[in-house]
Protein backbone atom coordinates (compact mmCIF):
# COMPACT_ATOMS: atom_id res chain seq x y z
CA UNK A 1 0.00 0.00 0.00
CA UNK A 2 1.48 3.32 -1.09
CA UNK A 3 1.66 5.87 1.70
CA UNK A 4 3.30 9.23 2.22
CA UNK A 5 4.29 11.35 5.22
CA UNK A 6 4.24 15.13 4.69
CA UNK A 7 6.11 17.39 7.12
CA UNK A 8 5.13 21.06 7.14
CA UNK A 9 7.98 23.46 7.97
CA UNK A 10 7.09 26.41 5.76
CA UNK A 11 6.03 29.03 8.31
CA UNK A 12 7.64 32.39 9.06
CA UNK A 13 8.38 31.53 12.74
CA UNK A 14 7.40 35.08 13.71
CA UNK A 15 6.22 34.15 17.20
CA UNK A 16 9.36 32.13 17.91
CA UNK A 17 11.49 35.27 18.24
CA UNK A 18 14.82 33.87 17.07
CA UNK A 19 17.36 34.71 14.36
CA UNK A 20 17.39 31.01 13.50
CA UNK A 21 13.99 29.96 12.06
CA UNK A 22 12.13 27.57 14.35
CA UNK A 23 12.44 24.41 12.18
CA UNK A 24 16.25 24.75 12.26
CA UNK A 25 16.60 25.72 15.91
CA UNK A 26 18.56 23.18 17.95
CA UNK A 27 16.30 21.03 20.11
CA UNK A 28 17.70 18.12 22.12
CA UNK A 29 20.92 18.27 20.17
CA UNK A 30 19.67 18.62 16.59
CA UNK A 31 17.51 20.91 14.44
CA UNK A 32 13.82 20.68 15.30
CA UNK A 33 12.61 19.36 11.94
CA UNK A 34 15.19 16.55 11.92
CA UNK A 35 13.41 14.89 14.84
CA UNK A 36 10.34 14.27 12.68
CA UNK A 37 12.38 13.30 9.62
CA UNK A 38 14.54 10.81 11.53
CA UNK A 39 11.56 9.22 13.30
CA UNK A 40 9.67 8.69 10.07
CA UNK A 41 12.74 7.26 8.35
CA UNK A 42 13.28 4.88 11.28
CA UNK A 43 9.61 3.87 11.13
CA UNK A 44 10.24 2.65 7.60
CA UNK A 45 6.60 2.15 6.57
CA UNK A 46 6.15 5.15 4.27
CA UNK A 47 6.92 4.90 0.56
CA UNK A 48 7.58 8.62 0.32
CA UNK A 49 8.46 11.50 2.66
CA UNK A 50 7.82 15.11 1.64
CA UNK A 51 9.23 18.14 3.46
CA UNK A 52 7.55 21.48 2.78
CA UNK A 53 9.82 24.44 3.59
CA UNK A 54 9.84 28.20 3.41
CA UNK A 55 11.79 29.36 0.36
CA UNK A 56 13.48 31.99 2.55
CA UNK A 57 15.04 29.15 4.57
CA UNK A 58 16.77 27.51 1.62
CA UNK A 59 20.26 28.19 3.00
CA UNK A 60 19.38 26.43 6.27
CA UNK A 61 18.06 23.30 4.58
CA UNK A 62 21.12 23.03 2.33
CA UNK A 63 23.41 22.88 5.38
CA UNK A 64 21.54 19.84 6.70
CA UNK A 65 22.23 17.83 3.52
CA UNK A 66 19.02 15.83 3.91
CA UNK A 67 18.79 12.76 1.66
CA UNK A 68 16.04 10.46 0.40
CA UNK A 69 13.13 12.84 0.86
CA UNK A 70 11.31 15.21 -1.50
CA UNK A 71 11.75 18.88 -0.55
CA UNK A 72 9.37 21.51 -1.93
CA UNK A 73 8.54 25.15 -1.23
CA UNK A 74 5.38 25.95 0.70
CA UNK A 75 2.87 28.76 0.35
CA UNK A 76 1.87 31.85 2.29
CA UNK A 77 -0.43 29.92 4.62
CA UNK A 78 -0.41 26.52 6.27
CA UNK A 79 -3.35 25.44 4.11
CA UNK A 80 -1.51 26.40 0.94
CA UNK A 81 1.62 24.57 2.07
CA UNK A 82 -0.40 21.44 2.82
CA UNK A 83 -2.06 21.68 -0.59
CA UNK A 84 1.30 21.99 -2.35
CA UNK A 85 2.55 18.97 -0.44
CA UNK A 86 -0.46 16.93 -1.54
CA UNK A 87 -0.20 18.13 -5.12
CA UNK A 88 3.49 17.16 -5.27
CA UNK A 89 2.60 13.46 -4.86
CA UNK A 90 -0.49 13.23 -7.07
CA UNK A 91 1.37 11.10 -9.66
CA UNK A 92 2.70 8.55 -7.16
CA UNK A 93 -0.48 6.47 -6.73
CA UNK A 94 -0.63 7.32 -3.01
CA UNK A 95 -3.51 5.76 -1.06
CA UNK A 96 -2.90 7.10 2.46
CA UNK A 97 -1.14 10.23 3.65
CA UNK A 98 -0.17 11.68 7.02
CA UNK A 99 0.38 15.40 7.51
CA UNK A 100 2.51 16.59 10.39
CA UNK A 101 3.74 19.90 11.79
CA UNK A 102 7.52 20.00 12.21
CA UNK A 103 6.89 22.00 15.41
CA UNK A 104 5.80 18.74 17.11
CA UNK A 105 9.02 16.73 17.47
CA UNK A 106 7.95 14.42 20.31
CA UNK A 107 5.38 12.09 18.75
CA UNK A 108 6.06 8.37 19.09
CA UNK A 109 6.24 5.57 16.55
CA UNK A 110 3.41 3.87 18.49
CA UNK A 111 1.18 6.81 17.54
CA UNK A 112 1.98 6.19 13.85
CA UNK A 113 0.99 2.55 14.30
CA UNK A 114 -2.35 3.53 15.86
CA UNK A 115 -3.08 6.02 13.08
CA UNK A 116 -2.29 3.47 10.38
CA UNK A 117 -4.49 0.85 12.03
CA UNK A 118 -7.54 3.13 12.24
CA UNK A 119 -6.94 4.36 8.70
CA UNK A 120 -8.05 0.92 7.50
CA UNK A 121 -11.59 1.85 8.57
CA UNK A 122 -11.75 5.65 8.33
CA UNK A 123 -10.78 8.33 5.80
CA UNK A 124 -9.69 10.77 8.51
CA UNK A 125 -7.97 9.84 11.79
CA UNK A 126 -6.67 12.45 14.21
CA UNK A 127 -4.96 12.27 17.61
CA UNK A 128 -6.32 14.45 20.40
CA UNK A 129 -6.10 14.90 24.14
CA UNK A 130 -8.79 16.17 26.45
CA UNK A 131 -8.04 19.17 28.58
CA UNK A 132 -7.95 18.93 32.37
CA UNK A 133 -8.52 22.68 32.72
CA UNK A 134 -11.86 24.39 33.10
CA UNK A 135 -12.98 25.92 29.79
CA UNK A 136 -14.94 29.14 29.23
CA UNK A 137 -15.86 31.06 26.10
CA UNK A 138 -16.33 34.79 25.91
CA UNK A 139 -19.09 35.96 23.58
CA UNK A 140 -19.30 39.75 23.44
CA UNK A 141 -19.55 40.62 27.15
CA UNK A 142 -20.94 37.29 28.23
CA UNK A 143 -18.90 34.40 29.70
CA UNK A 144 -20.16 30.94 28.84
CA UNK A 145 -19.10 27.78 30.68
CA UNK A 146 -18.15 24.86 28.42
CA UNK A 147 -17.99 21.19 29.35
CA UNK A 148 -14.34 20.21 29.26
CA UNK A 149 -15.40 16.60 28.53
CA UNK A 150 -16.44 17.86 25.08
CA UNK A 151 -13.24 19.81 24.40
CA UNK A 152 -10.43 18.17 22.40
CA UNK A 153 -6.94 19.53 21.81
CA UNK A 154 -5.99 18.34 18.33
CA UNK A 155 -2.49 17.16 17.45
CA UNK A 156 -0.54 16.00 14.43
CA UNK A 157 0.33 13.80 12.62
CA UNK A 158 -3.13 13.40 11.13
CA UNK A 159 -3.93 10.51 8.79
CA UNK A 160 -6.12 10.60 5.69
CA UNK A 161 -7.28 8.84 2.60
CA UNK A 162 -5.22 10.75 0.06
CA UNK A 163 -7.81 11.14 -2.69
CA UNK A 164 -10.52 12.34 -0.31
CA UNK A 165 -8.26 14.89 1.37
CA UNK A 166 -6.89 16.16 -1.94
CA UNK A 167 -10.43 16.62 -3.24
CA UNK A 168 -11.34 18.67 -0.17
CA UNK A 169 -8.07 20.62 -0.31
CA UNK A 170 -8.92 21.79 -3.81
CA UNK A 171 -11.49 24.06 -2.19
CA UNK A 172 -9.03 26.57 -0.71
CA UNK A 173 -11.58 29.28 -0.07
CA UNK A 174 -11.53 28.62 3.68
CA UNK A 175 -8.31 29.04 5.69
CA UNK A 176 -7.71 26.11 8.03
CA UNK A 177 -5.26 25.52 10.86
CA UNK A 178 -5.31 21.74 10.52
CA UNK A 179 -6.33 19.43 7.69
CA UNK A 180 -9.07 17.64 9.61
CA UNK A 181 -10.99 20.94 9.57
CA UNK A 182 -11.76 20.23 5.91
CA UNK A 183 -13.54 17.02 6.91
CA UNK A 184 -15.40 18.84 9.68
CA UNK A 185 -16.57 21.57 7.28
CA UNK A 186 -17.70 18.93 4.79
CA UNK A 187 -19.57 17.01 7.53
CA UNK A 188 -17.39 13.95 6.90
CA UNK A 189 -16.86 11.27 9.55
CA UNK A 190 -13.72 11.63 11.67
CA UNK A 191 -12.10 9.12 13.99
CA UNK A 192 -10.47 10.66 17.07
CA UNK A 193 -7.85 8.56 18.84
CA UNK A 194 -5.92 9.23 22.03
CA UNK A 195 -3.06 11.62 21.44
CA UNK A 196 0.11 11.90 23.50
CA UNK A 197 0.78 14.33 26.35
CA UNK A 198 4.42 14.70 25.23
CA UNK A 199 3.39 15.50 21.65
CA UNK A 200 3.30 19.20 22.45
CA UNK A 201 3.67 21.94 19.85
CA UNK A 202 6.64 24.29 20.04
CA UNK A 203 5.33 27.76 19.22
CA UNK A 204 7.42 30.31 21.11
CA UNK A 205 11.04 30.21 22.21
CA UNK A 206 10.21 29.50 25.84
CA UNK A 207 8.48 26.25 24.80
CA UNK A 208 11.97 24.82 24.40
CA UNK A 209 12.94 24.30 28.00
CA UNK A 210 16.44 23.71 29.29
CA UNK A 211 16.85 19.95 29.44
CA UNK A 212 17.91 18.81 32.89
CA UNK A 213 19.27 15.58 31.46
CA UNK A 214 22.33 17.20 29.92
CA UNK A 215 25.48 15.32 30.93
CA UNK A 216 29.16 16.12 30.53
CA UNK A 217 32.32 14.10 29.93
CA UNK A 218 36.07 14.70 29.78
CA UNK A 219 38.51 13.14 27.36
CA UNK A 220 42.30 13.23 27.15
CA UNK A 221 44.88 11.48 25.02
CA UNK A 222 48.54 11.91 24.07
CA UNK A 223 50.64 10.05 21.48
CA UNK A 224 54.32 9.99 20.70
CA UNK A 225 55.52 11.22 17.29
CA UNK A 226 57.84 8.85 15.41
CA UNK A 227 59.27 8.59 11.87
CA UNK A 228 57.71 6.45 9.12
CA UNK A 229 54.16 6.87 10.42
CA UNK A 230 51.17 8.79 9.03
CA UNK A 231 49.81 11.73 11.00
CA UNK A 232 46.04 11.72 11.57
CA UNK A 233 44.41 14.48 13.61
CA UNK A 234 40.65 14.66 14.03
CA UNK A 235 40.15 12.08 11.32
CA UNK A 236 42.09 13.85 8.55
CA UNK A 237 45.54 13.07 7.14
CA UNK A 238 47.99 15.91 7.71
CA UNK A 239 51.25 16.18 5.72
CA UNK A 240 54.05 15.92 8.29
CA UNK A 241 57.41 14.10 8.51
CA UNK A 242 56.32 12.29 11.70
CA UNK A 243 53.31 10.22 12.67
CA UNK A 244 51.80 8.66 15.76
CA UNK A 245 53.01 5.57 17.57
CA UNK A 246 49.90 3.64 18.56
CA UNK A 247 47.95 0.41 18.23
CA UNK A 248 45.39 2.08 15.96
CA UNK A 249 46.20 5.11 13.79
CA UNK A 250 46.99 6.91 17.07
CA UNK A 251 44.70 9.89 16.43
CA UNK A 252 44.67 11.64 19.87
CA UNK A 253 41.86 14.01 18.86
CA UNK A 254 39.36 11.29 17.99
CA UNK A 255 40.48 9.20 20.96
CA UNK A 256 39.86 12.11 23.33
CA UNK A 257 36.51 12.89 21.66
CA UNK A 258 35.50 9.23 22.02
CA UNK A 259 36.44 9.17 25.70
CA UNK A 260 34.61 12.44 26.39
CA UNK A 261 31.40 11.12 24.82
CA UNK A 262 31.69 7.77 26.60
CA UNK A 263 32.29 9.62 29.87
CA UNK A 264 29.24 11.84 29.39
CA UNK A 265 27.08 8.78 28.76
CA UNK A 266 28.61 6.77 31.63
CA UNK A 267 29.72 4.06 29.21
CA UNK A 268 33.33 3.43 30.21
CA UNK A 269 36.34 4.40 28.09
CA UNK A 270 37.94 3.74 24.74
CA UNK A 271 40.37 1.16 26.15
CA UNK A 272 37.49 -0.97 27.40
CA UNK A 273 35.72 -0.79 24.06
CA UNK A 274 38.75 -1.27 21.80
CA UNK A 275 41.58 -2.99 23.64
CA UNK A 276 45.13 -2.38 22.37
CA UNK A 277 45.79 -6.10 22.83
CA UNK A 278 43.13 -7.02 20.27
CA UNK A 279 44.71 -7.66 16.87
CA UNK A 280 41.56 -6.68 14.93
CA UNK A 281 42.09 -3.07 16.01
CA UNK A 282 45.70 -2.98 14.84
CA UNK A 283 46.20 0.11 12.61
CA UNK A 284 42.43 0.68 12.43
CA UNK A 285 41.28 4.20 11.60
CA UNK A 286 39.94 6.05 14.64
CA UNK A 287 37.09 7.35 12.48
CA UNK A 288 35.73 3.78 12.45
CA UNK A 289 36.04 3.48 16.23
CA UNK A 290 34.26 6.78 16.92
CA UNK A 291 31.52 5.90 14.44
CA UNK A 292 30.86 2.65 16.32
CA UNK A 293 30.59 4.56 19.60
CA UNK A 294 28.18 7.11 18.11
CA UNK A 295 25.88 4.30 16.96
CA UNK A 296 26.02 2.72 20.42
CA UNK A 297 25.41 6.05 22.16
CA UNK A 298 22.37 6.80 19.96
CA UNK A 299 20.94 3.33 20.58
CA UNK A 300 21.00 4.06 24.32
CA UNK A 301 19.08 7.32 23.93
CA UNK A 302 21.78 10.01 23.81
CA UNK A 303 22.37 12.90 21.40
CA UNK A 304 25.61 14.85 21.14
CA UNK A 305 25.00 18.44 22.22
CA UNK A 306 28.42 20.05 21.79
CA UNK A 307 32.13 19.22 21.74
CA UNK A 308 34.94 21.57 22.80
CA UNK A 309 38.45 20.50 21.77
CA UNK A 310 41.97 21.65 22.70
CA UNK A 311 44.68 20.26 20.41
CA UNK A 312 48.08 20.76 22.04
CA UNK A 313 51.02 20.67 19.65
CA UNK A 314 54.10 22.68 18.83
CA UNK A 315 53.89 21.57 15.23
CA UNK A 316 51.96 21.25 13.00
CA UNK A 317 49.95 24.42 13.52
CA UNK A 318 46.28 23.57 13.91
CA UNK A 319 44.70 26.76 12.58
CA UNK A 320 44.84 25.82 8.91
CA UNK A 321 43.20 22.42 9.52
CA UNK A 322 40.40 23.48 11.90
CA UNK A 323 37.58 23.55 9.37
CA UNK A 324 38.48 20.16 7.90
CA UNK A 325 38.68 18.56 11.35
CA UNK A 326 35.39 20.10 12.48
CA UNK A 327 33.60 18.90 9.33
CA UNK A 328 35.01 15.39 9.73
CA UNK A 329 33.99 15.07 13.39
CA UNK A 330 30.55 16.61 12.72
CA UNK A 331 29.88 14.04 10.00
CA UNK A 332 30.89 11.11 12.22
CA UNK A 333 28.93 12.40 15.23
CA UNK A 334 25.92 13.32 13.05
CA UNK A 335 25.78 16.87 14.37
CA UNK A 336 26.25 20.33 12.86
CA UNK A 337 29.74 21.84 12.51
CA UNK A 338 28.66 24.77 14.69
CA UNK A 339 28.27 22.34 17.60
CA UNK A 340 32.03 21.78 17.59
CA UNK A 341 34.75 24.19 18.70
CA UNK A 342 38.49 23.64 18.24
CA UNK A 343 41.38 25.55 19.80
CA UNK A 344 45.01 25.03 18.89
CA UNK A 345 47.44 25.31 21.82
CA UNK A 346 51.21 25.04 22.28
CA UNK A 347 53.37 24.42 25.36
CA UNK A 348 55.72 27.27 24.45
CA UNK A 349 58.41 24.69 23.52
CA UNK A 350 58.27 23.09 26.98
CA UNK A 351 58.29 19.32 27.55
CA UNK A 352 57.92 16.51 25.02
CA UNK A 353 55.16 18.38 23.17
CA UNK A 354 57.27 21.54 22.97
CA UNK A 355 60.14 19.49 21.60
CA UNK A 356 57.81 18.14 18.88
CA UNK A 357 57.95 14.59 20.24
CA UNK A 358 54.24 14.26 21.01
CA UNK A 359 50.78 15.76 20.48
CA UNK A 360 48.01 15.78 23.08
CA UNK A 361 44.32 16.57 23.07
CA UNK A 362 41.74 17.35 25.74
CA UNK A 363 37.99 17.43 25.15
CA UNK A 364 34.81 18.34 26.96
CA UNK A 365 31.61 16.94 25.47
CA UNK A 366 27.99 17.33 26.52
CA UNK A 367 25.21 14.94 25.62
CA UNK A 368 21.45 15.03 26.06
CA UNK A 369 19.54 11.99 27.20
CA UNK A 370 16.16 11.74 25.49
CA UNK A 371 13.17 9.39 25.59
Amino acid sequence: MNSCFIILAGGESKRFNSITPKPYYLYKGKPLLLHSIDKVKNYGKFNKIVLVINKKHESYIKKLKIKDIKIIYGGKTRAESAYKGLRSIKNYNIKNVMIHDAARPNFSLKLLDKLNEELKLYDCVIPAIQTTDSIKRKSLNKIINLKRENIYLIQTPQAFNYKELYRLQNNKSIEVTDDATLFVNASKKIKIINGEINNNKITINSDIKINNLTKYGLGFDVHRLVPKKKLYLGGIRIPFPLGFLGHSDGDPVLHAVTDAILGACGMGDIGEKFSDTNKKFKNIRSTILLSKIIDEVKSKGYLINNIDINIISQKPKIKRYKKQIINCIAKICKILPKQINIKGKTTEKLGVIGKEKAIACEVIASVIEYD
